[in-house]
């Protein structure tokens, strides 16, 4: 029985691993319902989210390390990592269906904004990569992924595109901050004693497999078609957030 519920937590950290090389995400929105689904309580599921992004994402930004922004990643990073240690903390206080909902418009209002150069280019002229910009839109996002035990990685590449920034290289931005944005939220769970090791560190070995192939596949694949499949994928698990909590 043990043996099956490894295969099964490897096949959960390989798919959200592949997705997240491939699209810079967390792989979070993917990781924590299937782990949910094996058996797991909802707590330590986001627990083992948690501890396995910093590691699935050191092995995508690696792979993406020529299209990292670091100035804007800086930023980022220090928006993201306040709202990810304040919603560690007040995880659970919501209720899943607001969190869900609210989930679910910022995913849109984030999609759109992919394209918002096309939709409205003299908005998108407007808005600048300046450091306060930056830094305070990536604490709310963080923020609302934190409460539901993520790292923001879903919406961090969309952010990112309206930042001016390249497909390419949001992905590989939003990896690159993903290491530390989880961090000090991995300890408050650990230090609650949400996370169990052997599911854990099984995730953990799909997810680094799974982000070096997504990320392959990522640095091959034109920009038009991974902003359609980014685009299409984080309406989806958006979608399947609000389902779930209802």
């Amino acid at each position: 029985m043990e043996i099956n519920l490894i295969i099964i937590y490897l096949f959960v950290g390989l798919t959200a691993g592949i997705m997240s090389g491939m699209f810079g995400i967390g792989g979070g929105a993917i990781r924590i319902p299937l782990l949910n689904f094996a058996g797991l309580p909802l707590i330590t599921c986001f627990g083992i989210n948690l501890f396995v992004i910093p590691f699935s994402s050191l092995i995508g930004a690696t792979t993406h390390r020529k299209n990292i922004n670091k100035k804007i990643g800086f930023y980022v990073i220090l928006g993201g990592t306040l709202g990810s240690i304040i919603g560690a903390f007040f995880v659970g206080l919501i209720p899943e269906i607001a969190l869900a909902i609210l989930f679910l418009i910022t995913s849109v209002i984030t999609v759109l904004a992919i394209y918002l150069n096309k939709i409205a280019p003299e908005l998108s002229d407007r808005i600048k990569p300046e450091r306060n910009n930056i830094t305070g839109i990536a604490f709310f996002l963080n923020l609302i992924t934190g409460l539901r035990g993520g790292s923001g990685g879903s919406l961090f590449p969309p952010f990112l595109r309206v930042m001016k920034l390249s497909i390419h290289e949001a992905i590989a931005t939003s990896l690159f901050v993903t290491i530390f944005t989880a961090i000090f939220a991995i300890i408050i769970y650990w230090g609650r004693g949400n996370i169990i090791w052997l599911p854990a560190f099984s995730v953990l070995a799909g997810s680094m497999i799974g982000a070096r192939v997504g990320s392959k596949l990522s640095l091959k694949t034109k920009p038009h078609w991974l902003e359609i499949g980014l685009s299409a994928l984080i309406v989806f698990l958006a979608l399947l957030t609000v389902y779930k909590a209802m």
